[in-house]
This record gives C-alpha cells, structure tokens and sequence, in this order.
C-alpha cells in the first residue's frame, strides 16, 4: 500500500485531536482552531523526532514507558471530557463572548498534550514510516521525509475538521447556550469514550 493513501486513512478517522478540532471551532472559530492543529503537529514532530533517531523501537519495546504515557493520555482526555460535560450554558455560547484570548490559550496546550501523550500516535510513527523506507544509510532521512508528509495530511484533514466546525459555528450563530452546550456534551462524551478505549487497548 502506498504512504500516502494510508497517511489519508489514518488521519481521516476521528480521533481526540480531530474532534478537539471540530470543537474549539464551534466554541472558538477557526482561527483558534487551526492554532490548535499548529499545537499538534509540533507534538507529532517530536514523536517523528524520537523515531528518526531510532528510539520510537525502543520505547515500542518498553511496556513500562509505554503504560506511563498510556495512563497519562488517559486522564488528561477524562479531563478534558468531564470539563467539556460540566461545562456552564453561558460559557459554551457559540455566540462571540468575553472569554478573551487569554482562556482560548487553552486550545493549543490540549491539542499539544492529547497528542504528544497518545501511546498510539508513538506506535504508528515507529511502525508505519519504516515501512516505507529501503532502509541503509538515508533511512533516517527517508523517514523524516515521509513524517513531513504525514503532517501535511494531518493538516489537511485537521483542517477539514475545523471547516466543518466553523460551518457549524455559523449555523448555530444564532442560538444560545441550550445548543452550544449539546455540542460540549456530544464532544464530552466522544472524548470519554476515546479515554476508556485507550485504557482498554493493550498498550
């Protein structure tokens, strides 16, 4: 199988990340959004960083190292989750509000750490980019090539996500916090379910 299709498959199924992205645009609209995406894809380029310098096999192989990054994303997407449920009517209008800039830092800081403590975003990039490298010298080099192009697909597909967030935004303008607050409790939902599928995985 080609990289490129199988970088598009992976991306495109919704995951923590993707569903943070189509749900900071409703709460936030895309600008603070795709800040968010940025967040993301400089966790991934150190998770890419660790496998061209070879140690992505050894933690793979590492249960312990595994388990502790495992555990972590699993509370920091319950956390996340249970403020998105208990989240107050007013303060998920998606209606523009005084929230200020400095509270939708928020965006880009959870996008960062649901990535970068993701076990299984480790595992894809050691198992998947040496697939598609003939190996020898320029591996390393190969692999760095291929994880810039699968960040380009992330960012596209993350971008995707956020259209559609932001087309939702629009539609839902003109409500107040009973519809807004449906989306944070749909979004809740979805990312608790995303914690208890991570701590029932093997890994």
């Amino acid at each position: 199988m080609d990289f490129l299709p199988s970088a598009v498959l992976i991306s495109i199924i919704p995951g923590a990340n993707q569903l943070l992205g189509l749900s900071n645009a409703i709460r936030c609209g895309a600008s603070w959004a795709l800040v968010g995406i940025l967040a993301r894809l400089a966790a991934f380029t150190l998770l890419i960083g660790i496998v061209v310098l070879g140690l992505g096999a050894v933690l793979a192989q590492s249960p312990g190292v595994l388990t502790v990054i495992k555990w972590s994303g699993m509370a920091y997407l319950v956390w996340i989750g249970m403020a998105a449920l208990r989240s107050r009517p007013e303060a998920a209008s998606v209606v523009e509000d005084e929230e200020g800039r400095t509270g939708r830092w928020r965006i880009p800081r959870q996008e960062f750490m649901v990535a970068i403590t993701n076990p299984k975003a480790l595992l894809l990039f050691a198992a998947l980019l040496p697939q598609f490298t003939s190996g020898g010298r320029d591996a390393e080099l190969h692999i760095a090539v291929l994880g810039l192009a699968y960040m380009g697909v992330e960012a596209v597909i993350g971008g995707l996500y956020v259209g559609a967030g932001r087309i939702l935004r629009w539609r839902l303008r003109s409500y107040k916090g009973s519809i807004a607050r449906r989306v944070d409790q749909i979004s809740g939902i979805c990312i608790l379910a995303l914690a208890g599928a991570l701590a029932l995985s093997s890994v």
